[in-house]
Parts: C-alpha cells; structure tokens; sequence
C-alpha cells in the first residue's frame, strides 16, 4: 500500500499553556484515529540547523517545516482526506501530503 508523508507548516503557537494541552488532546485523538494507517506518527524537530551549497552551517530553518507523519493510504485522494481531518490546520498551520517513492535496492 502506498505510503505518505504528512508535513507541517507554520502554525500558531498556543496563548496559553490550557490551550497548548487542548489542541495537543485534540491532535492525539486525530492520530489515534488513524489506527494501522499511521506508520510513523507525530515526529516533530527540534534544533534544526541547515547547511548550505557551501556547506557553512547556521542554526535554524530555511522553512516553517515544524515535523511530520508517514500514514498508509490507498490513495492520494484517501491521504488528503485524512490531512484534511488533522486539528493543525486549526491552528492555521498548512499541511503538505506527499507520496513516498520506495527507493529500496537503489544503493
């Protein structure tokens, strides 16, 4: 089955500590939701740094990339059905679907 990946963008941060514990209760019930179909589930990042073409490293991010999540679909159009439902986009944050190109025995 094909695999895709959830990216997240942007997003409001919460005003207050009760509203940060209520959208993430809201974001655990979506993914719980997503039962086998979530093969990697909520991997946000921390301490980005990136490197550039001349390879100098500087601390932070070029995006507003702030994690992501692999699920299974049978279809893109199953994948964005599921992104639309994610309680992110409730914090106006964007969410790029993307399908995963198995690239294994390539190497």
């Amino acid at each position: 089955m094909p695999q895709y990946v959830i990216s997240y963008l942007g997003g409001d941060q919460p005003s207050s500590p009760e509203e940060g514990q209520q959208h993430y209760a809201r974001y655990k019930e979506w993914l719980s939701s997503l039962g086998d179909s979530a093969i990697s589930p909520a991997n946000p990042f921390k301490n980005t740094h990136t490197v550039s073409p001349d390879r100098a490293v500087t601390s932070g991010s070029t995006t507003s990339m702030s994690g992501y999540t692999i699920i299974e679909a049978e279809s893109m159009d199953e994948a964005l059905a599921i992104a639309k439902a994610c309680p992110f986009l409730d914090i106006n944050g964007s969410l790029e679907v993307s399908e995963l190109v198995n690239m294994s025995g390539a190497c």
